[in-house]
């Protein structure tokens, strides 16, 4: 039996176990363009300085800490999101989706991107995208993410954490099952030119998040807008008309460049990492 095909054996509960600790490296090297591509998002009046002007007036303004602003937010949620995401992916692939085939590994990573976005993802981006919202207005209501969680659950209740579920949903299915087919077949593919594992699984894993991205980035949009502190009450299908009707087509792909920075890192570091320490765990298993 080959290395793979152990590897695939490892069970939904030490690949959770493997993706929280991927997680927690992942969005620490990553969080700077998820800052920037989120106020590009919800800032009109930063949109036009595009990616690198964002980056120069955050600095010049803020330091390096002006690009970790909400991070706390993401770091929190970040290990139980990788752990949810990969452990899902393994229980549909043992259990529902059992056959090796594309159109089962585009199963299984809905299956991974659904259970993360109503476990983990919509509360952690409603922080994430308030936080960030509040610090740019005239006079911040939230000392830290604390008073954040406090002051949100206080004015709206649990509900307040999960604007923008339905989008969170449509993003974060959309984007595991793209993402999880387009690196099987890119690693399956590269692996007859690269006999280096970990540069396969990198390579492939940002091209994954690469095609992800352009694939779904107007739902992301559509979502960041419907988690804004004035979004409460608005529907998909109002927050769409409304960013169509000020920035036309292109509204949609408002932030796609740090988002292309961040998810294209993001995803070539996390399978990397995450395949890996697979093997190695599996090895250990094998061996005692």
């Amino acid at each position: 039996m080959s290395k793979d095909q152990k590897e695939a054996k490892v069970s939904p509960l030490v690949s959770g176990l493997i993706g929280g600790v991927v997680g927690a490296i992942e969005i620490s090297c990553t969080y700077p363009t998820e800052y920037l591509k989120t106020v590009l998002q919800i800032d009109k009046t930063k949109f036009n300085l595009g990616m690198i002007g964002l980056a120069k007036e955050t600095f010049r303004t803020n330091g390096i800490l002006g690009f970790y602003r909400g991070y706390t937010a993401l770091l929190i949620f970040s290990m139980p999101k990788n752990s949810v995401r990969f452990a899902g992916f393994e229980f549909a692939k043992t259990n529902i989706f059992t056959q090796n085939n594309q159109m089962n590994t585009f199963g299984c990573g809905l299956v991974a991107g659904f259970s993360e976005a109503v476990l983990v993802v919509t509360p952690q981006e409603t922080l994430k995208t308030k936080l960030i919202h509040d610090r740019l207005s005239a006079t911040p209501q939230y000392k830290n993410i604390f008073s954040g969680i406090y002051t949100i659950a206080s004015q709206t209740g649990v509900r307040g954490l999960y604007q923008g579920v339905v989008p969170t949903i449509m993003k974060q299915s959309s984007n595991q099952a793209v993402r999880f087919v387009v690196f099987a077949d890119t690693k399956k593919y590269l692996s007859s030119y690269l006999s280096n594992k970990v540069a396969v699984d990198f390579i492939a894993g940002g091209f994954a998040g690469f095609c992800s991205v352009m694939a779904n980035n107007p739902v992301d949009v559509i979502k960041t807008k419907m988690q804004q502190k004035d979004a409460m009450g608005k529907t998909f299908q109002s927050t769409a008309a409304e960013i169509y009707a000020s920035r036309g087509f292109m509204g949609y792909y408002s932030g796609v460049v740090p988002r292309l920075a961040r998810v294209v890192l993001d995803a070539a570091l996390t399978f990397s990492i995450f395949h890996s320490l697979k093997r190695n765990v599996a090895e250990y298993l094998a061996k005692r």
